[in-house]
Order: structure tokens, then C-alpha cells, then sequence
């Protein structure tokens, strides 16, 4: 079964050395990943000057996991300085780290949608809950449920209730948004400096 990862790769707030850092080891993970018949999507990237600071990549294959292991840490890259020359600083770090999938709001599916009718509770009459007219709609993939009975008629609950429906599911999207934007800014925030799970010399970035 196809399997599915995202991945952040962040200078954590490092110098601009870090951040094309960043540039590189996307590019070679890139590069691996196509030998491992696995695809890479970069989804998102958070730049400064030029430069990304974070890049978030989607991997998609087959036993993902192995490449995953030997990525998922810290990267070490050993390199003078090409934007300070005089600088003594010559290893620069990211980190790679999980993290949720950057969420799209998806417009209301009524395929999705289930349907049931019930009869009306509460105010409204004897009329009212002799008849079927109120609408419970439930959407199939989250579960998340609606019930309407403003009024008497069966077809002005069923487009309320897909209306309230809509704004229930774009709630649960930005909530789901919101969490992932936490994370990612969490993972952007510091770096794991030493134990580098590997390193790379020169503007060449060749692995030692």
C-alpha cells in the first residue's frame, strides 16, 4: 500500500548560511528520493532574502519508512561561509522533522453527505411534529452532524442543514489549520545542534 509522510526541513531561525542549507538538503533529498522510487512534492516554503528558511515536503511510495530514517534529525554541512568570507563559522545545521500535512479548504461534497429525516421537536405546533420535515445531515468522512428543524418545510431545513453543515466542516479545517501551523512553528523554533544523523562538506555538498 502507497504510504504518505510530511516532512519539515528548518534552519530553526539560524543565519543565512543555515537557510541555504535548507536549499541544499532538499535538493539531495530530492535526488535520493528519485533512486528510491520515491516522489517528493515540496509543499510549502518560508523564505528570507531568497532563501528558505523551512521547506515542508510531502514523500509518497512504497515502504517510505527506510528513507524517511535516514533523513529524519539533524543535518550537519560543513562548509566556509560563501556570504561572510571572513567568518570562522564553518558548520552549519537543520533539522528535519515530522509534521502534519498543510490543510486546503475543500468546498462541501454532498455525495459525502447523508441525509435523514425526522419528525420536528419543541415549539411549533401539532402540525409540526405530525410531519417528517426536520433534516439530520451528517458528513460520511468526518462524522461531524447537523440537525434542523427551523421550519416546516422538509427542503428549506435541507438547505439550511447544508449550509450549517459547510460552516461546521470550515470550522473543523481552520481548527486543523491553526494546529498544524502551531506545530510547524514549534519545529521552526530551535535546532538540534550535534549528533548530526549526517553531514555534508562543501559547496558541492558531498557527504562524508
Amino acid at each position: 500500500m502507497e504510504e504518505e509522510m510530511y516532512l519539515q526541513v528548518t534552519s530553526g531561525r539560524g543565519p543565512k548560511e543555515c537557510n541555504l542549507a535548507v536549499r541544499l538538503v532538499v535538493d539531495r533529498m530530492s535526488s535520493e528520493a528519485d533512486k528510491n522510487a520515491v516522489l517528493l512534492t515540496e509543499m510549502k516554503a518560508e523564505l528570507i532574502e531568497g532563501l528558505p528558511c523551512s521547506i515542508i515536503v510531502r514523500l509518497t511510495g512504497y515502504d517510505i519508512g527506510l528513507f524517511v530514517e535516514r533523513w529524519q534529525g539533524t543535518i550537519c554541512w560543513v562548509c566556509k561561509s560563501p556570504f561572510r568570507p571572513l567568518h570562522k563559522r564553518k558548520n552549519w545545521f537543520v533539522e528535519i522533522k515530522s509534521c502534519h500535512p498543510p490543510t486546503k479548504e475543500k468546498a462541501l461534497d454532498l455525495k459525502d453527505v447523508h441525509f435523514q429525516s425526522m419528525r420536528s421537536s419543541g415549539a411549533g405546533g401539532q402540525h409540526v411534529n405530525k410531519v417528517s420535515s426536520a433534516i439530520r445531515a451528517t458528513h460520511r468522512p468526518t462524522g461531524v452532524s447537523v440537525q434542523v428543524m427551523d421550519t416546516r418545510s422538509q427542503l428549506q431545513n435541507k438547505e439550511l442543514a447544508i449550509e450549517r453543515l459547510a460552516e461546521r466542516l470550515e470550522e473543523l479545517a481552520l481548527a486543523k489549520l491553526h494546529i498544524a501551523k502551531e506545530q510547524q512553528w514549534r519545529n521552526h523554533l530551535e535546532v538540534k545542534r550535534g549528533l548530526a544523523k549526517r553531514v555534508f562538506h562543501g559547496q558541492k555538498f558531498i557527504e562524508n
